[in-house]
């Protein structure tokens, strides 16, 4: 485990979340409030223009010479008033008491569900665990809510409870007020990961094999002249935006894409890339922008790619349209627990698409996490499904892939691929050469996990690398692996 992840603690029963805070005497609780008051009113620091680490530690000179010149004839151990100068710079730049929380990679959502109860976090290992951070009275926390709200430019207040927005580093906010929250202020914080994981980590985490990410590649890619239309599809917290994000690496470097999210959480290492993100309404009810309009707007920009975060609404006809006219590559992602109820969400409302609009969309892929004994949440792409067309008045699909829990693993169903002789045909090859192919990039993919080349922009120069010198990449591979094999091992040369 990390550094970070030594705050999480076996507690024999369940796993607990612990961070460092300082055990105060009344009086250096007296003091910190003098220090606070006297460096909102005091510190003179040049804020404008830096990073939020960057104030941070501006302020934390400016609080340690205030914390000495105050200090009068009460005694603090070095180390405790560093910790001291730490809770009051928090709570002046950033996030108070959830800052820590804040910091650590490893947590995916943070939960404030009131005072005087413990804040949880949903830990990237652990799963759901309870913290020892609790705010004492709901003024702390409609504070945080309020700072939330106005680095955002947005409204929260008696009369507009709800808060639904992004922070700048990417990260999702919800925040609920009294009178609906009937416990106190409570606030969602799910955090932007600073290091996205790429498809080497989900091969590596067994959220997915080789062999299914090098056929996914493949139908994401489709040889450069035909790329899929393909929808990642599961339950909340699944992992489904992380797999579309781990995929999108697979597009080619000349293609223009744009993305259309409700919260824009997609870190696409694409050079040609246009970002768009849906705006609510206003606090009266004024310049909404929908994502259908914005991918009405889209349609116009002449994209090769169209990636959408999540497909929820009258945009899925829309979408489905585009892909009957000829915009092939499409990706998106949808709440939904099986292949077949996909077909049954897309065409029933909101989002209505024809029936005979349906066969457009040529893969879906269905994700789920589990909780999995001592290894807390895992995710895993369940099942990979071809949609083979119109028969008879029902959409005919064909699972390829289905995940088998009792070895966890994904496995192939014997099932032939329909998409396999598509592209064939399309490029003028046989079916056993399609499968050269899908070898030829399975090695590529556990080269790279093998040799821990997990980095997003990494992984992306290597994609790209095989597209343009595919016999030099594979004979770099090749030469690696006769000099590994050929090495003697440590003690023997």
């Amino acid at each position: 485990m990390g550094e970070n992840s030594a705050r999480v603690v076996n507690l024999g029963d369940r796993y607990f979340y612990r961070i460092e805070l300082p055990t105060l005497t009344p009086r250096e609780m007296k003091f910190l409030k003098k220090v606070k008051d006297a460096a909102i009113r005091e510190a003179k620091v040049e804020l404008r223009g830096l990073t939020k680490e960057q104030m941070k530690q501006h302020m934390l000179f400016a609080v340690l010479e205030i914390m000495e010149r105050l200090r009068e004839d009460l005694e603090i151990p070095p180390e405790k008033k560093q910790k001291l100068a730490e809770l009051i710079v928090n709570d002046m730049v950033g996030y108070g008491l959830l800052e820590p929380l804040l910091e650590d990679d490893d947590i995916e959502e943070i939960m404030v569900i009131g005072p005087k109860r413990p804040v949880y976090v949903f830990h990237r290992k652990y799963g759901m665990l309870e913290t020892n951070v609790v705010f004492q009275n709901p003024e702390e926390i409609v504070n945080i809510i309020q700072r939330i709200a106005s680095s955002v430019g947005r409204r929260i207040d008696a009369s507009s409870p709800l808060l639904d927005a992004r922070l700048p580093d990417g990260s999702r906010v919800n925040a609920t007020l009294s009178p609906p929250a009937l416990d106190g202020p409570t606030l969602t914080i799910r955090k932007f990961k600073k290091d996205p994981l790429t498809v080497v980590d989900l091969i590596k985490f067994n959220t997915l094999s080789s062999e299914v990410a090098a056929f996914l590649w493949l139908m994401v890619d489709g040889f450069g002249v035909a790329p899929r239309n393909i929808l990642i599809a599961g339950g909340t917290g699944s992992g489904k935006t992380t797999t579309l994000n781990a995929l999108a690496i697979f597009i080619r470097e000349r293609e223009r894409v744009i993305t259309i999210e409700d919260t824009a959480e997609l870190q696409l290492p694409i050079k040609h890339l246009v970002r768009f993100e849906v705006r609510p309404p206003s606090i009266e009810g004024r310049g909404e922008i929908d994502m259908n309009t914005l991918l009405k707007n889209t349609l116009r920009m002449r994209p090769d790619r169209i990636i959408i975060g999540e497909v929820r609404g009258e945009e899925a006809k829309t979408l489905f349209t585009a892909m009957n006219t000829g915009h092939s590559g499409t990706m998106a992602t949808l709440h939904a627990n099986s292949a077949r109820e996909c077909i049954t969400r897309l065409t029933n409302e909101p989002m209505n698409v024809p029936l005979i609009m349906i066969p457009a969309l040529d893969l879906i892929v269905m994700q789920a996490r589990f909780t999995r004994d001592s290894r807390g949440s895992v995710r895993r792409i369940t099942e990979v499904t071809e949609v083979d067309g119109l028969r008879e008045g029902t959409i005919a699909l064909s699972r390829l892939y289905e995940y088998d829990p009792v070895e966890d693993a994904i496995k192939s169903t014997g099932t032939p691929s329909e998409l396999k002789q598509v592209l064939a045909k399309q490029m003028g090859i046989t079916v056993d050469e399609v499968n050269d192919e899908l070898e030829r990039r399975k090695l590529v993919l556990d080269y790279l996990v093998a040799n821990n080349i997990r980095e997003n922009y990494e992984v992306r120069r290597w994609v790209e690398s095989f597209y343009t010198r595919p016999e030099l990449t594979l004979q770099k591979i090749e030469n690696s692996l006769r000099a590994a094999v050929q090495e003697p091992p440590p003690g023997e040369q």
